[in-house]
């Protein structure tokens, strides 16, 4: 399999349910696919959001606090979890998204941060001044592993192991219990979800275990979890925020390869799906750039047609077309996304 020697951006992604999720196929990324201002990961400065404050917060997510989100601290099955959360001044007109980042990112990444995350900042902005409320969950940190039991880094745990979920729980909990105990009373109830890359994996595999309370859902640049192996050594990558590579379990090819994702031989190695079996399955819509350098276009493709297959209702993927030539660059949040994604949520809302 070829590795890619590159470090990836962390971005973070909530999910919804529910409503037509709009209707164009096509997205033009204009500026976006190539915007000078998308910088490495490795350019941030480690300290500015690693360093804790006197509050017990990151730099990071005390400029978030200082601009109005608020922090909270969850004990979920044991484990210490975090958040970011605002919602508009009043009611929240259109519900709740909640939202998972990439891996190596953080929740901070949608509230505070330099131009690589600018895009997701400003889809929070835009989401709330239409009248939701956006919970930004945290992954955590060197607890997640693989099938050989070596830690993958900071990522969501979105692969189907014969071992407890760790983020299943969490996110579940702030579903039915955090959001309802912080939503103002008259407010719309629908809850989606949507996340980026790994954090758009989870999205899917959160949408369906999770199936009876989410509303519809919106993987951004993401795969089939189900059908999808997470590699944690080191050796195959030099990242250390989020280790190893991801690899399709039919081809065994790294998903960053053309057509990694597809097979002729059926799906004979795809995991079980998870599901609630409710009368109503939550309707999705996936956003993806056909020049993803990351997440090849045939993992999206497949995702989407398993999903269809287990009978989630979907729109067309929002797809940007194809740029000169495949890009890392071309696998983060783009602007592009925003409106449409944020229509198809929109749709869910009477």
């Amino acid at each position: 399999m070829r590795l890619i020697r590159v470090v990836l951006p962390v971005l973070v992604v909530s999910v919804a349910a529910c409503g037509t999720m709009g209707t164009d196929a096509g997205l033009d990324a204009g500026a976006d696919a190539s915007d000078s201002g998308l910088v490495d990961a490795g350019s941030f400065d480690a300290g500015s959001l690693d360093a804790g404050t006197d509050g017990g917060l990151t730099s990071a997510e005390a400029a978030c606090v200082d601009g109005g989100w608020a922090h909270a601290s969850l004990t979920i099955g044991g484990l210490e979890r975090s958040l970011l959360w605002r919602g508009p001044p009043a009611q929240w007109t259109q519900g709740a998204i909640i939202v998972l980042h990439g891996g190596g990112g953080r929740a901070s990444d949608f509230c505070s941060g330099g131009p690589l995350v600018q895009p997701q900042v400003a889809f929070t902005s835009q989401a709330i001044a239409r009248g939701f409320a956006v919970f930004v969950l945290d992954s955590t940190d060197g607890l997640v592993t693989d099938a050989q039991g070596r830690p993958c880094g900071k990522r969501f745990d979105f692969s189907v192991l014969p071992r407890a979920n760790l983020d299943l729980p969490f996110i579940d909990h702030v579903g039915q219990q955090f959001i309802p105990s912080v939503r103002p009373t008259g407010s719309a109830q629908q809850r989606f979800l949507t996340g980026l890359s790994t954090g758009g994996y989870m999205t899917i595999r959160a949408a369906t275990a999770l199936d009876a309370w989410v509303t519809a859902f919106a993987p951004v640049s993401a795969g089939d979890p189900y059908g999808t192996d997470t590699l944690c050594d080191p050796a195959l990558s030099p990242r250390d925020s989020a280790v190893g590579i991801l690899v399709d379990r039919e081809t065994r090819l790294e998903i960053t390869e053309d057509g990694a994702c597809a097979s002729d031989a059926g799906m004979p190695n795809e995991s079980t799906w998870d599901t609630t079996h409710p009368a109503q399955r939550p309707g999705f819509r996936q956003f993806h750039h056909a020049s993803d350098g990351i997440v090849d276009l045939s993992c999206m493709q497949k995702a989407n047609a398993q999903l269809l297959a287990h009978g989630y209702p979907g729109a067309a993927p929002a797809l940007v077309p194809p740029a000169a030539a495949k890009s890392p660059l071309l696998h983060l949040w783009l602007n592009v996304y925003n409106q449409p994604l944020l229509d198809a949520f929109d749709s869910y809302t009477p």
